[in-house]
């Protein structure tokens, strides 16, 4: 299900049983996974990647450079950023990657801070600030994360 008033590229890549609600925008080369659901007024970038079975929430933007695995959840409005050193005049070849494992949970508010791995289980709490890398299972809150 692709609601009406998303905008959804051709040249995006959706997989089969995945929803996209309101005012959501999936740029070309975008991919995600099957059996998604995508909340309303969420932003995917072209390059961006997302896993099979995720669950993204409400005003989540996610950027060139971000992967998602498989059964990430990402809360409310949580933020991944994709430049180290942001410019206005910021080109492509500056973004950094920042891979997120399987079954990642993200709380709400959270500011992920590329270049990161975020672990295959971990949890990252809610208004959490990730400046580092988070080990498999680990769980994290605070500003900084920890």
């Amino acid at each position: 299900m692709i609601h009406s008033t998303a905008e959804v590229s051709s040249n995006a890549e959706v997989g089969e049983g995945t929803d996209i609600w309101r005012w959501t925008h999936v740029m070309a080369g975008a991919i995600i996974g099957k059996h998604c659901t995508i909340g309303q007024n969420v932003f995917v970038a072209d390059g961006a990647v997302i896993g099979d079975g995720c669950k993204i929430q409400n005003n989540v933007s996610i950027y060139s450079g971000v992967t998602l695995g498989d059964r990430v959840f990402c809360g409310p409005s949580c933020v991944f950023t994709n430049v180290n050193k942001p410019r206005a005049a910021v080109k492509a070849e500056a973004y950094e990657k920042t891979f997120v494992g399987n079954d990642a949970t993200i709380g709400a508010n959270a500011t992920i801070v590329c270049p990161v791995t975020l672990g295959e289980g971990c949890f990252i709490g809610a208004g959490a600030v990730v400046t580092k890398d988070v080990a498999p299972g680990e769980t994290v809150v605070g500003n900084p994360a920890r």
